[in-house]
Parts: C-alpha cells; structure tokens; sequence
C-alpha cells in the first residue's frame, strides 16, 4: 500500500493544491511564493512549471500540456486557473470580464464603510509597478469592490470582489486609500512583520469552457487571515 501510495504523489505538483482537473481545465490552489509563470531568473519555482510535469508525468516529450488562462503574484496565494486546450483557453478569457473573482485581505486600518467600490485610473509606473491617475488618457479604469469581514485592533479582513482585472490593482486601491495590505512591501507600509503578502484569491466562478455548465471553486481561508481575531466577534 505504501509503495502504490509513493507513486501516485511522485509527480503531485509542489507547491499546488489540485483543487479541480478534467478535460479542459486544472484548477489549483498556489501557494505564496511560487510564480505563475517562469521568468529569465526563475523558470523552475512556478505553477506552470510544475503542473507541466503533473500533466507529463515526468516525461519531457509527452505531448500533454498546460495554457495559462491568468496570473497571481508571487506573493499572492490561492486559485489560479489553467487550460488544458488552446480553445479552453480561449473561452476562459473571452468570459473574463465577466468571471466572478473573490480575494481577502488583510489589511491595516479601518475602510470608513462597511463596504463600497474603490475606483481609479491605473497605469504602470516603472519596471512591476503601478499607480493611480487622474488622467483617463492614461491609465485604464479600475473597480475593486470590498466588504469588512472583520476588525480588530486596526486590522480589517476584507472580502474583494475584483470588478476590473489589472496588474497589483488590490494593492494600489487598498494603499491609496490608506488601507495597505499586511506584508506589502512595495505599495504598504513596510513596518509590519507579516513575512508574506496577506492577499488571497478565495474563490472564482465561471462557465465551464466545454459544456458551459456553472463553476464555482472555494479555497480554505489560510490562517494568516484568521489569527487577528480569534478573541473577537465578526463584523
């Protein structure tokens, strides 16, 4: 039993909880500090890297294959979905837009409602950063939603329901308006001890890109987000 037990998780992908797989699509569970994709400096510590040789099997001329159908962070944990098709992976962006996307985060500060939208034009500032404008020539128009979970002590856990997808948008709306996240280097204030991002994208729900049937995945809240109020009642 054990020798069978060793060799169905010789090729689990590292780092990736399979939340989901079939035909046409494999639904995962990233864990922080894994990319989504391979870059010049890192080609190996990746979810695609990784879930290529769940697929293969270890076998680098097998033909299987993944396609990505979009990107988290490296700081950022949670649900990332990818293809199993190129026609997968078309659908899944043409549905894009309309995809429902929920992240949490943690946050310092309190946000003056209970909840509300968060709205701006973003724009890229640099090499990996972005910021707000006010100038609509220059940046695209974006919209986070969020709704207060919970507080305590300055610390907010919020619900982000992501209405727009740009590159950091939850980061800069959230900074901008004097609620960066936990573990922010970048856009926060740098001064908390959290070692990782507090930003997880906690559930998505889409059309199955084959027969178009209704999808909803969840993942398990880390317990990063929950230990600030453990002493504490919601709301």
């Amino acid at each position: 039993m054990q020798e069978k037990k060793k060799k169905r998780s010789r090729h689990q992908p590292k780092g990736q909880i399979i939340l989901h797989e079939d035909r046409d699509i494999i639904v995962v569970d990233k864990a922080p500090g894994f990319l989504t994709m391979g870059t010049d400096r890192e080609k190996e510590r990746t979810a695609y890297y990784t879930l290529t040789n769940y697929v293969r099997k270890g076998n680098p001329k097998s033909r299987e294959r993944i396609f990505i159908v979009h990107r988290l962070d490296r700081e950022v944990s949670g649900i990332l979905v990818f293809a199993r098709t190129e026609a997968a992976k078309v659908n899944l962006q043409e549905q894009w837009p309309d995809i429902e996307k929920h992240y949490i985060a943690l946050v310092h500060g309190n946000p003056p409602e209970n909840e509300g939208v968060f709205e701006s034009y973003l724009m890229e500032n640099g090499v990996h950063s972005v910021k707000s404008t006010p100038d609509p020539n220059r940046g695209k128009l974006s919209k986070t939603a969020y709704k207060v979970l919970q507080q305590s002590h300055g610390i907010s856990l919020l619900d982000i329901n992501l209405l727009t997808g740009r590159k950091h948008q939850i980061r800069v709306h959230l900074a901008d308006n004097e609620l960066p996240i936990l573990g922010d280097k970048k856009y926060g204030k740098g001064r908390d001890n959290e070692r990782r991002l507090a930003l997880h994208a906690k559930s998505i729900s889409f059309k199955h890109p084959y027969n178009g049937k209704p999808c909803h995945f969840e993942t398990r809240v880390p317990h990063l987000f929950t230990h600030h109020f453990k002493n504490t009642d919601a709301g």
